[in-house]
């Protein structure tokens, strides 16, 4: 009961985007929806065909590339559809428009729909999918074809003079694709547009001051370091995400609502002119209505990615300490701890007066590896794992298990270390230097900029 559950955002998605594409394209109706039932299907089918034949991100990371590139997709239609709502419209030749819908019509519905089928079946691919590959896969497309004769019977059923701009139906479909991700964190799109916003303020301004000015310029005081360090801050990479996130929609509406009224200078009868304008303003306020709900629906799937529903397993960090010779020991067995499990352990040293965290766990690749509970980038609060990846607690960036104890990015920076058939050797010296490196100046840059 609980697993359906949580599978209904992907179901609620590719019902709304059965009924989108649907009023659309009315004129098309019929093999649209044959179109939208066969492609959820191929899309669940495909799916469950990478999860079987490869294991591991690869198919998560596929998955969200198409849900992106549908984004940023959007987000040209939308630049375009703002244009060609001016007074300088592009050119458009005597029955182009009809054969753009042609092709339009049956790219997007197919896309939309074999996109959704892949984001429903990526439920059953967790631990806690009750069902096996074949009958979840029936399931799904028992369901999609069920859901694509509903949303084919509710369209046909909602008044005539609610009409989609063919912008306002990509942007609906792009919109309920985005929030049926969001409820998967693997497949959480707004999370990474945040971090990488951040990563690239903060590389701008490092490079800025670096070749510009230089870091230890006289007149660089303190207090421009304090303003400096905002750009540092997880808030901007935040806002910059918002303004990415919403603005394609923004254009759309923006471009509804600017949209050239008829020509009625030629009718002499002012009632009948009237009535004509008053008209094209109803039908052009009534295609508001799908732009502003796919407003709605990306500030709930930016809700989603700020506050997951996922509890991430991060332990309590057992106090370790150096030998007189400086290493390290962690026992492969100790207590409720074993090394072997495929979890996270946390470990923390005492060096001085300073504290330095850090894990050690078996990747999927059955190796082991040691790493700072930090990246070189954030700053440094750690991370928690999940369901075949580890997030970092700061920009709510997810690396993938394969990826742990690789360098490079918001990966968790790797540790040298020996392994032993007693368990793992690390030298004390190398945990309390990489910690001040990579750590503690990232942190002072978070914070105060210095």
């Amino acid at each position: 009961m609980m697993f359906a559950a949580k599978l209904l955002p992907q179901l609620f998605a590719f019902f709304g985007i059965a009924a989108v594409v649907l009023r659309g394209y009315p004129e098309r109706r019929r093999p649209l929806a044959v179109s939208v039932g066969a492609g959820f299907a191929v899309g669940a089918a495909v799916a469950f065909f990478l999860f079987r034949n490869f294991p591991g991100s690869f198919p998560f990371e596929l998955i969200r590339t198409v849900v992106g590139a549908s984004f940023f997709l959007f987000w040209g239609i939308a630049v375009t559809a703002l244009y060609r709502s001016s007074e300088r419209a592009l050119p458009d030749a005597s029955g182009r428009s009809s054969r753009l819908d042609a092709v339009a019509a049956p790219v997007i519905a197919l896309g939309a729909a074999v996109t959704a089928g892949a984001l429903a079946a990526c439920r059953f691919s967790g631990n806690d999918a009750p069902l096996g590959p074949v009958p979840a896969l029936v399931l799904l497309l028992v369901i999609g074809a069920l859901l694509a004769a509903a949303g084919f019977f509710l369209e046909a059923k909602l008044p005539e003079a609610l009409t989609v701009s063919r912008a306002g139906t990509l942007g609906g479909v792009v919109a309920l694709l985005l929030l049926s991700s969001s409820y998967l964190v693997r497949l959480d799109l707004f999370s990474p547009l945040s971090m990488k916003v951040m990563k690239g303020c903060h590389d701008f301004v490092h490079q800025f001051m670096e070749s510009v000015l230089i870091p230890d310029h006289l007149f660089v005081r303190p207090q421009i370091w304090g303003y400096i360090g905002i750009l540092f801050s997880k808030e901007v990479g935040f806002w910059g995400g918002m303004v990415i996130w919403f603005t394609p929609f923004l254009l759309v509406a923006i471009a509804v609502r600017f949209e050239l009224l008829p020509s009625v200078g030629h009718i002499r009868q002012g009632a009948q002119r009237r009535k004509l304008l008053a008209a094209a303003i109803r039908q052009r306020r009534m295609k508001l209505i799908v732009p502003l709900l796919s407003l709605v629906l990306m500030a709930g799937a930016a809700y989603r990615s700020s506050f997951p529903d996922v509890e991430y397993w991060d332990p309590k960090p057992i106090p370790v300490a150096a030998d007189p010779s400086g290493d390290v020991f962690i026992p492969r067995k100790g207590g409720e701890v074993d090394l072997s499990d495929g979890k996270l352990h946390k470990y923390l040293l005492k060096g001085g007066a300073r504290e330095v965290r850090f894990f050690v766990m078996l990747t999927p690749t059955g190796k082991l590896t040691v790493d700072l509970d930090a990246c070189a980038i954030c700053k440094p609060d750690g991370y928690g794992q999940g369901e075949g990846s580890v997030i970092c607690y700061y920009c709510k960036t997810l690396i993938p298990l394969e990826t742990v104890g690789k360098p490079g990015g918001c990966n968790p920076v790797p540790v040298a270390f020996s392994e032993k058939p007693d368990g793992v050797h690390i030298n004390g010296v190398t945990l309390v230097n990489a910690w001040s490196t990579t750590v503690q100046s990232t942190g002072a840059k978070k914070e105060g900029g210095k």
